[in-house]
């Protein structure tokens, strides 16, 4: 059994784990980073994440150090303004309507947003330039066993990795995070999301926006133009059944079903990729260490796609993480980092679950006096312009 040595192996080669390959590896770590699966890299290809990733302004800065943000600069989407729509009456219409924008805060936008088939794609790219990073796409983890000084993690390609520290970006059924028996806490919704983007005739004006009704929010967020015409990313949530009656319904009636759900707000919506589905849970971790091991992404924790909170979660594990190793390299994946990443970061990811929980249960409601709350709840959290900040700032993980 062949034996590697290395300073982190990370499972796990989605955006999280690919950035934080890059972030370490350019950090001057030595870094192993496996997937059971190849990166799919062209959005036209089966099997292609149709879903967007908005990096929000304070995640820059570690996309940055990586060497990623010069690759993804080029195609990302500004988010300028974020409109929440109520159009929780008999009609599907807008009936409160309140934009929070990024100028009341600074002149940054509050984010960037890109597909992440075209993440991937650059992600990879950037590992290749890195003489100390190694990418096994098609390799699985299949065993860990840890000890005081290594975590020995087991491949399906029969080697053996000792590692100073392996990284969990294994996603919600993490194989390290069971091997290493941290448990999880989860809600289910009966929720699932659709998936797609679309192009239309009238300009987003860099608006990302949540349309709420009932089943969850309709959001579209803004993408770079297509073939010369305007273009959102779409994830529209609703109740598991109703999510395969759309997913299943001919392009021109579903199209005519995206004309009501979006309350014509930027006119006809044309179907420009395929639909996939997406299950919606909240979860997260017991702990987000054991010994030798880190859990990031969602690994630690899992939310509904709500105000572009979830791979930003995610980059605020990898800075903690950035930082405690930077500080004190020889320390790498000791008891003590391990315990000073848990302690700071486990308090901030639960609140941030819960309150996108609430938020999320908030945008199921169906009842007509339930959805009048949330339409009054909206206009009184948007009045006040203190408020209104203070509640961009939590967005955005300020303080």
């Amino acid at each position: 059994m062949a034996r590697l040595g290395t300073d982190i192996l990370i499972s796990g080669g989605g955006v999280a784990g690919l950035t934080a390959a890059a972030a370490f590896g350019s950090a001057g770590f030595s870094v192993i980073c496996v997937d059971p699966s190849a990166p799919v890299t062209n959005g036209e290809a089966e099997g292609a994440d149709l879903r967007s990733t908005a990096f929000l302004t304070p995640s820059l800065p570690v996309l940055e150090e990586a060497g990623l943000w010069q690759r993804l600069a080029p195609h990302a989407a500004a988010l300028r303004i974020m409109r929440i729509i109520d159009a929780g009456g008999v009609e599907a219409k807008p009936r409160v309507t309140s934009d929070f924008d990024a100028t009341e805060l600074s002149e940054a936008p509050f984010g960037w947003n890109l597909p992440n088939w075209l993440l991937r794609r650059e992600m990879v790219a950037r590992l290749a330039e890195l003489p100390r990073v190694r990418f096994l796409p098609g390799v699985a983890t299949t065993g860990l066993a840890t000890r005081e000084a290594e975590a020995l993690v087991s491949l399906s390609d029969g080697s053996r990795v000792a590692a100073r520290l392996a990284i969990a970006a294994d996603g919600r059924n993490s194989a390290l995070r069971q091997a290493a028996g941290i448990g999880v806490r989860t809600t289910r919704y009966g929720q699932k999301a659709l998936a797609f983007s679309v192009t239309h005739p009238v300009p987003h004006g860099n608006v990302s926006t949540e349309i709420h009704r009932s089943g969850g929010p309709f959001t579209l967020v803004p993408l770079p133009d297509r073939d010369g015409s305007p273009a959102s990313a779409i994830v529209w949530m609703e109740t598991g059944p109703e999510v395969q009656r759309l997913a299943a319904l001919p392009v021109a009636e579903f199209e005519a079903a995206l004309a009501e759900r979006s309350c014509g707000i930027l006119g006809p919506l044309k179907l420009v990729t395929r639909r996939s589905i997406w299950p919606i849970i909240s979860q997260v971790a017991d702990r987000m260490a054991g010994e030798r091991l880190a859990l990031m992404a969602e690994a630690a924790h899992v939310v509904p796609p709500i105000g572009a909170q979830g791979l930003n979660m995610s980059l605020a594990d990898l800075r903690l993480l950035l930082d405690l190793a930077k500080a004190e390299p020889a320390g790498l994946g000791n008891a003590a980092m391990l315990e000073s990443y848990h302690r700071r970061r486990h308090p901030e990811v639960l609140a941030r679950a819960t309150g996108i929980d609430a938020l999320n249960r908030a945008s199921m409601a169906s009842a007509p006096a339930l959805r009048d709350l949330r339409g009054a709840a909206l206009r009184a959290l948007h009045g006040a312009a203190p408020l209104r900040r203070v509640l961009m700032k939590a967005g955005l993980g300020l303080r």
